[in-house]
């Protein structure tokens, strides 16, 4: 079998340390790897199998054909690493799968869940873009649904974890539910924590935190920045992102996305209307029978025991998990679920090596 020469840009981020390890757990055919980061990340030493790699500067790395010869980069750095640094890659022959936002809506680049449509990958298109990640585990869901029955409407509403705003804001979580505890011990049960500077696990103080507002014990009903429609960036990457791997910009969907204080996974209460009727017992059959994707939904009126996924059980896991299935009230062709997945797998570094895989078989890599 052959190998390839990959690079990981943004290796020592939380994204990118998963890559690494899915690279590992699925036996990618790597011959060498070479990892890639911002300046003050260099020289760092991180595993692969049974090695050591030092994280080489990425400002300062040349010959990425003529010295390393490398035939793909998986990005996962930030919107401005990638514009910068991805067609520097591709210029080279590369092939690059980008993880940051930058791409996502350019109509030239390809945006892909292999298990949905794969078919735009193509052997010319070195650039692709890896989508958002409460995108990504709806549509490996509703891909499936709208080959046999267009979907008209999805109204969806997301609770993400900390984890998708990255390593300080799995920290504040820590700090500030530590915090509150102390405050229940000493009976004091006020439920807040005062935003102010904290110490991290690794003795560093996070002077801005990550989330503005306290997430630990609450809720919060915004990620990233507003826009004029008073809708998020998040939610309208939804809208937009879903649209077009479901290449259906006719599909009309509205998305709510709310940050929790979960640390891993993330969970998506979806609704949809569909063209022609389908019984549940049709959507759990096409759901039971698509690799990647697992129905848990055992519900017994009687049973306090009863079974559907949560975050806990979808942290680390390879798989795209749907419950609650059932007929809308309100409407003759709605249906209704609940979906969970890992966000730092599926919903990025999964969905990543997943494409990396589809080039291999498709014979373009």
């Amino acid at each position: 079998m052959k190998k390839y020469n990959i690079a990981i840009v943004g290796a020592t981020g939380a994204v990118g340390q998963e890559m690494i390890r899915m690279l590992e757990l699925r036996n990618f055919p790597v011959n060498n790897i070479f990892y890639l980061a911002s300046a003050r990340s260099a020289g760092r030493k991180l595993k692969f199998r049974d090695n050591e790699i030092e994280v080489k500067d990425l400002s300062k790395f040349t010959g990425i054909k003529s010295k390393y010869s490398i035939d793909l980069a998986l990005f996962s750095a930030g919107a401005s690493i990638s514009k910068e640094y991805a067609p520097k890659f591709t210029a080279e022959g590369v092939f690059v799968i980008d993880n940051s936002s930058a791409w996502r809506m350019d109509p030239e680049i390809p945006l892909v869940v292999p298990e949905v449509n794969s078919d735009v990958l193509s052997p010319r298109k070195l650039l692709i873009s890896n989508p958002n990640c409460s995108t990504i585990q709806m549509v490996v869901v509703l891909g499936v649904i709208h080959k046999i029955s267009r979907i008209k409407r999805i109204i969806v509403s997301t609770y993400q974890s900390v984890s998708g705003a990255g390593a300080r804001a799995m920290e504040q979580l820590r700090y500030e539910t530590g915090e509150i505890l102390k405050q229940i011990e000493k009976k004091e049960v006020i439920f807040n924590c005062e935003q102010k500077d904290y110490k991290l696990s690794d003795n560093k103080t996070l002077k801005n935190p990550a989330i503005f507002y306290q997430i630990g014990f609450n809720l919060i009903p915004q990620i990233d920045i507003f826009l004029e429609n008073l809708y998020t960036k998040e939610e309208m990457k939804m809208v937009n992102e879903t649209r077009k791997i479901l290449n259906d910009n006719s599909i009309m969907i509205s998305a709510t996305c709310v940050r929790v204080p979960v640390f891993r996974s993330h969970s998506e209460s979806v609704w949809i209307e569909t063209e022609q009727k389908l019984s549940i017992e049709k959507v759990k059959e096409l759901l039971n029978k698509t690799e990647g994707i697992k129905v848990i939904d055992d519900i017994q009126s009687s049973d306090i025991f009863n079974r559907y996924p949560t975050p806990v059980d979808c942290a680390f896991q390879q798989i795209t998990y749907v419950g609650r299935i059932r007929q809308d009230l309100s409407i003759e062709n709605g249906i209704v679920m609940w979906i969970v997945s890992d966000n730092l797998l599926k919903g990025a570094a999964l969905n990543a090596v997943q494409i990396a895989e589809k080039l291999i078989e498709k014979k373009y890599l």
